[in-house]
């Protein structure tokens, strides 16, 4: 597991139910409500408060001692699917969503006219024996599905149009 944190790359590795920095230390976490923590670092406390967070980009923004951090999370399924181009599911402009690699489609999420927002799940394709989330890479609203669920598809075949 990474965490970027201000585009710096820490690797990170899990004790108890958290996840800290790779490199050594003592490492301790309290949850203080509303999104408040207290973090202990080699005898050193600091402040952090959770300011916004983003689930589908897997992102936050947390306040640690009246400094703002950008943090984004990467795990070992994000790099696998960044190296196979899965994460990059739909072409310029979301006018269309693509199949990344040839697969079975297993469910179609959305309906002809429904409005979709970034990072709205559309479709489940099955790709070497793994179930992967198409999302949506922009707003817009579905004009055309042009699979059906049990379909076969074939690496860059259309799947859903946008309008």
């Amino acid at each position: 597991m990474k965490a970027i944190v201000n585009g710096a790359e820490i690797g990170l590795v899990k004790t108890d139910a958290n996840w800290f920095p790779e490199s050594e230390g003592n490492y301790a976490i309290e949850h203080t409500g509303s999104g408040k923590l207290l973090i202990h670092v080699n005898g050193h406390t600091y402040n952090a408060t959770l300011l916004e967070m983003n689930r589908a980009e897997k992102s936050m923004e947390i306040l640690i001692n009246g400094q703002k951090h950008l943090v984004q999370i990467k795990e070992p399924l994000d790099e696998l699917l960044h190296s196979m181009g899965l994460d990059k599911v739909a072409d310029a402009g979301a006018a269309s969503i693509k199949a990344p690699m040839p697969g079975l489609v297993l469910d179609v999420l959305v309906a002809q006219g429904a409005t979709v927002t970034k990072g709205d799940k559309v479709l489940v394709l099955e790709a070497m024996k793994m179930e992967n989330i198409i999302k949506a890479s922009g707003d817009g609203v579905v004009a055309r599905i042009l699979v059906n669920k049990g379909e076969t598809v074939d690496k860059n075949q259309v799947l859903i149009e946008f309008s």
